[in-house]
């Protein structure tokens, strides 16, 4: 149990270095609201990686219209507005990748790939997803998005910035 909470809180601590979302009213900023809300726009939206010890990462992303995804690529509007104005209960056509977050010891072996593909693929059983977008904070997540992107057979959208 001491692990997962260590394995919790360093990906706490990795969120919040990573996006400092505490400090950006823009960014989308996960609470128990946000996670209700994700899973009643998807149940995909949200995946762990668990090994037994806590989890070792974290993916978000979440369906929505090509309306607000081109909305959001023209700085329209914000990650926080894209997530509140994306409708609960209809079709999609894009998916927002939201974030990745991958313990350090644990990087480079294709967890948040993999949870990602998948959570893609559980959208698609329901929506015909177009394109994939998102926002890079890192460089890392930029070359994730494009290897996601490839994988999917999926057109794939940057925000420059947001």
């Amino acid at each position: 149990m001491n692990e997962e909470i260590n394995n919790y809180q360093r990906l706490i601590s990795l969120a919040n270095s990573v996006f400092e979302t505490k400090n950006d009213p823009h960014q989308l900023d996960v609470n128990e609201e946000v996670m209700e809300r994700l899973a009643a726009i998807h149940p995909s939206c949200l995946s762990e990686f668990d090994e037994g010890d806590g989890p070792l990462s974290w993916v978000l992303v979440f369906p929505t219209s090509n309306i607000l995804r081109d909305r959001f690529l023209k700085n329209e509007i914000t990650e926080k507005e894209l997530f509140y104005l994306t409708e609960i209960g209809v079709k999609y056509d894009a998916i927002y990748l939201c974030s990745a977050l991958v313990l350090e010891e644990y990087r480079k072996k294709g967890i948040a790939k993999q949870l990602t593909l998948n959570a893609i693929k559980n959208i698609q059983k329901e929506h015909t997803i177009t394109s994939l977008f998102y926002w890079a904070f890192t460089e890392e997540g930029r070359w994730a998005a494009e290897s996601i992107a490839k994988a999917a057979g999926l057109d794939l959208l940057e925000s420059t910035s947001n």
